[in-house]
């Protein structure tokens, strides 16, 4: 997937700030949340712009009464998101999982910093990677997005809601602190250019609808409360008509149903960019903040004429797991470079198969990963050791 030609007004803005102006061009008009660095500034835009849009924006009390606020916000109808980092992203762990089993869309935002605990507030991390991919209890399908500039924060929470009124499911988008405090050159699709998504709505009378019945792309249609159909919504596994059932073949049912929609749906969801892929020796996969220095080294690399490409993922979760096999049969090395103690490597590795040689470039002390520290590993898996 290569890059798009840049079209649009220009503009100058911080990482955040794109974050609100893109989620309320997607269409986003309800936001709760409670502040917590490194992603206030989200909250605060959406205090700032929603009202002139028609929109309503509430500080909660918390984490927990941010999500459930905007689970009901979007039950009534609004397309409804709140931004967090790591300690209140913990908090919402309970209510992804709920909004998911009720198919309630929304858009969590995560403004990643190091951890674990308070950790460290004003720096960045990659560490909530597998959080956002195993947080909730319970079998558990997630669609997480990963921006590594600013431009893609504009362009990807736009796809975060997409996905989550297409699907009717929880979109995770995870940002880090650098991403969210960084300013950069970026360009405002015009809004005839902004392809946005709607739920479905019922064509059948309300004695008809059922509101989680198992369609042939798994996705219901979605009625707003208020507007006459009425229906059950409970966090219990339900039937088709939204009441708690026990029964097996009813529950076995909804349970494929949820991750079906999902993984039937891969090709619209997943989004990755290549670089210097087809003659590559090597490889780089990175995400977010650390795929900038990725490419850096890439370049560099390239330059000394060393033959590696890079994979920058767009979408983490689903995992273009076949794509990264299929890469693995052709290449002698490939390099995961992420800001944790190793958590997407892991991943990596398991679609690697055992077909070519897997490392990892790690940093986790909430400085950036340096373009020299992915060089340097480069040069290293094309001349090892004496003895390896």
């Amino acid at each position: 997937m290569g890059k798009e030609q840049m079209k649009g007004t220009p503009a100058f803005m911080q990482g955040n700030e794109a974050c609100v102006d893109a989620a309320i061009a997607a269409g986003c008009r309800f936001f709760a949340g409670y502040p917590i660095t490194p992603s206030t500034e989200i909250a605060e835009g959406c205090a700032e712009k929603l009202p002139l849009v028609g929109g309503a924006f509430i500080q909660m009390e918390d984490e927990i009464g941010s999500i459930a606020a905007i689970i009901g916000g979007s039950l009534a109808g609004a397309k409804s998101m709140t931004a967090t980092s790591g300690p209140g992203f913990s908090l919402m762990s309970e209510n992804i999982g709920f909004a998911y089993m009720t198919e309630v869309p929304i858009v969590i935002v995560n403004v990643m910093r190091g951890g674990p605990s308070t950790g460290l507030p004003t720096r960045l991390g990659q560490s909530d990677v597998m959080q956002a991919r195993f947080g909730s209890h319970g079998d558990y399908t997630a669609i997480v997005v990963s921006p590594s500039s600013v431009q893609e924060i504009y362009d990807l929470t736009i796809h975060a809601f997409n996905c989550a009124e297409s699907y009717h499911t929880p979109v995770i988008l995870l940002l880090d602190e650098m991403l969210g405090h960084m300013r950069e050159k970026v360009f405002i699709s015009d809004k005839a250019d902004i392809e946005i998504k709607k739920r479905t709505y019922p064509n059948v009378p309300p004695e008809f609808f059922k509101p989680f019945a198992i369609t042939p792309n798994m996705v219901s249609d979605f009625v707003p409360f208020g507007e006459g159909y009425r229906y059950n919504v409970t966090g219990l596994t339900h039937d088709e008509e939204g009441f708690p059932t026990s029964k097996p073949d009813e529950v076995k049912a909804k349970l494929r149903k949820l991750r079906k929609k999902i993984h039937m749906h891969r090709k619209e969801i997943m989004l990755w960019d290549e670089e210097f892929i087809d003659d590559a020796k090597y490889v780089v996969i990175s995400y977010g903040t650390a795929a900038r220095a990725a490419s850096s080294a890439v370049r560099k690399a390239r330059s000394k004429g060393i033959k590696v490409g890079l994979i920058k993922l767009k979408t983490l979760w689903p995992f273009p797991g076949y794509f990264i096999n299929q890469i693995a049969e052709q290449v002698r090395g490939i390099i995961v470079a992420e800001l944790n103690m190793g958590q997407m490597i892991r991943e990596v590795d398991r679609y690697v198969m055992g077909k070519c040689k897997v490392s990892g470039v790690l940093r986790y002390d909430g400085q950036a990963l340096e373009p020299h520290q992915i060089y340097d590993k480069i040069l290293e898996l094309r001349t090892p050791k004496k003895g390896k």
